[in-house]
């Protein structure tokens, strides 16, 4: 089929009970979610300061009751309560409770040097945590991370901060003679290298203290406090500062969802996907070491047809092309990546995928595509190298009120297409964006496979966020999270390269 219009049907959700549904609100609030979490509910910590910890604790006692946006709409349904949603238990009080004093946390908020600012937070969340892990005797699932909005206003990357407000941090020094110490530690100035610390990681709160986390199988949730309590944090006209008062049932829905998956419990998967099915979204991302300018960590998000997820890190090399400004992998990290993917896979079900496809922004090299197939060399699995990327090269418009539907999809040829994964939904009675919807460019550019099964596969991958309870997405889930687990990997030096569960990295 070619240069034709094609519908493609909305994928739907499977959830308890084996009922299928399209919204995944609606399947957890009529049916439960997929699996069950954990018979005693959730064990949670809380850590932030006395403030913080007080406004999370009055939040979740309201966790069990239904909460209503203000602006009663079908696109925003009531949360009905944890329990009733998740048919697991929730605990009004915390397992533990971590305090961080007020004045030591705006002390390093305030540091006029970002690295030192950034890495000092963090430190107060992270030193904290990790010594409760090891001297604490009650476990927990989560930590809820709860911050003031001044961590995320002034620990990111160009973030300013007032003049009146800065303090002097003790000692600076200059961040590329910092990061190189990293691999070249100095032998005769050994502050040099304790002062460097700070410099070797990145300028990011939330990436920062995930990776930071990552060796200790660490799971968190981090929350800022205008989310649970925006009446009490108003900006100079005496209005809640984001807004978010009128988005509190939109907060739960997506911040328990999130839990709920963390802690191990499965919310949905795509209904009716085929068996034996694999997806792999390539991530690459510009280390902060400064010895190659060309330099990338490469890595592989995997996910199953349960709806599993798995990230795997590949080696650091020179995968930037600055002609061209994409990635590509050698062949010999090419086939320990996907070797890596395919043994994983064998573990969980004892053989080889039937499908194999691996996304990517850019199309794959003959170079890169024979690591791949080196490391899938099984008759009975076949390969397939979709490029997806966001296109304004073709616009569609219809006679109505509202923008084309979501689903629509222009075939071109028999490898090629334009999907509209963002546009108007029935089932909302609305379409969730502001300017005309652009569609994704897919390609199959290597390998074999029918162009119609891959614009459906991908319009289901977009219903895969467990980090967000929406309807769906506009871009695969494969790809959806590419550049912030691209970021928390390289975000510092990260120890180990065990394959961990997506969950550690959203």
């Amino acid at each position: 089929m070619t240069n034709n219009l094609l519908f493609i049907e909305e994928p739907k959700l499977l959830f308890g009970h084996g009922q299928s549904v399209e919204d995944p609100r609606d399947g957890l609030i009529l049916f439960g979610p997929l699996e069950k979490g954990k018979p005693y509910g959730v064990h949670y910590g809380i850590i932030g300061t006395q403030e913080g910890i007080r406004r999370f604790r009055s939040w979740a006692e309201r966790l069990n009751q239904p909460i209503h946006d203000s602006k009663k709409s079908i696109a925003r349904p009531p949360f009905l309560g944890f329990e009733t949603i998740f048919d697991t238990p929730w605990s009004l009080s915390p397992d533990l409770e971590l305090v961080i004093p007020t004045e030591d946390l705006f002390k390093a908020i305030y540091l006029d040097d970002k690295y030192q600012r950034v890495y000092k937070t963090v430190e107060l969340y992270s030193s904290r945590i990790i010594r409760a892990i090891s001297e604490e005797e009650t476990k927990v699932d989560i930590w809820f991370v709860i911050v003031p909005d001044e961590v995320h206003k002034y620990c990111r990357p160009k973030s300013i901060i007032d003049v009146t407000k800065l303090m002097q941090a003790d000692t600076k020094m200059d961040p590329k003679y910092a990061r190189s110490l990293r691999t070249q530690p100095s032998l005769l100035f050994q502050d040099d290298n304790i002062n460097a610390i700070p410099y070797q990681y990145e300028v990011n709160f939330h990436n920062q203290l995930k990776a930071r986390l990552l060796d200790k199988l660490v799971l968190t949730q981090i929350v800022r406090e205008s989310t649970i309590a925006p009446g009490e944090l108003l900006d100079r006209f005496g209005r809640p500062a984001r807004g978010m008062d009128k988005l509190q049932a939109s907060a739960a829905w997506n911040i328990c969802t999130a839990v709920f998956y963390k802690i191990g419990g499965r919310p949905w998967k795509i209904s009716g996907i085929r068996e034996g099915v694999c997806y792999i979204g390539l991530v690459f991302k510009k280390t902060m070491d400064s010895s190659n300018a060309d330099n990338a960590c490469c890595a592989a998000q995997m996910f199953l047809d349960s709806g599993d997820g798995i990230v795997f890190r590949g080696d650091v090399g020179p995968w930037y092309n600055p002609d061209k400004g994409d990635y590509h992998l050698k062949r010999k990290a090419a086939h320990e990546l996907i070797e890596i993917a395919v043994n994983t896979y064998k573990r969980y079900f004892n053989k080889p995928p039937d499908e194999l496809f691996i996304h990517g922004k850019v199309e794959f090299n003959s170079e890169e595509w024979q690591g791949f197939q080196d490391a899938a060399d099984d008759k009975d699995t076949n390969l397939v190298g979709v490029k997806i990327q966001d296109s304004n090269e073709i616009k569609l418009f219809r006679k109505s009120d509202h923008p084309i539907l979501r689903g629509l999809a222009y075939i071109r040829s028999k490898r090629s297409a334009y999907l509209w994964t963002r546009g108007y939904i029935p089932r909302l009675q609305t379409y969730p964006g502001l300017e005309v919807p652009n569609p994704l460019y897919i390609k199959i550019c290597r390998g074999q496979a029918d162009i119609e099964i891959v614009l459906q596969d991908i319009l289901a991958l977009t219903k895969l966020n467990y980090n967000a309870c929406v309807y769906a997405d506009g871009v695969p889930v494969t790809l959806k999270f590419a550049d912030a687990v691209g970021e928390i990997l390289t975000a510092g030096p990260i120890k180990g390269d065990v394959p961990l569960p997506f969950r550690h990295y959203i």
